[in-house]
């Protein structure tokens, strides 16, 4: 470092940095009431039908897999 330069941030900037924060945070909580959060109804019948969707295709790619495998021990 040169001798007259010191490594110390300026209280200035500091303070901009926590303002900035301050104003996120705050635009955070304004957006987070804007929210429409889901009904514990309509909640219930996402989650069912993504668990449908999961195992379905869990079943789904089962048989292919059981499929494919008999077909190679028919052929080998």
């Amino acid at each position: 470092m040169e001798k007259g330069k010191t490594s110390k941030k300026s209280p200035k900037n500091t303070s901009k940095k926590v303002e900035k924060k301050e104003s996120f945070f705050d635009g955070v909580k304004k957006e987070m009431k804007n929210v429409r959060w889901p009904l514990k109804k309509e909640m219930a019948k996402y989650s069912v039908a993504a668990l449908s969707f999961i195992v379905f295709f869990g079943l789904y790619f089962t048989l292919i897999n059981l499929i494919i495998a008999g077909l190679k021990m028919l052929v080998a």
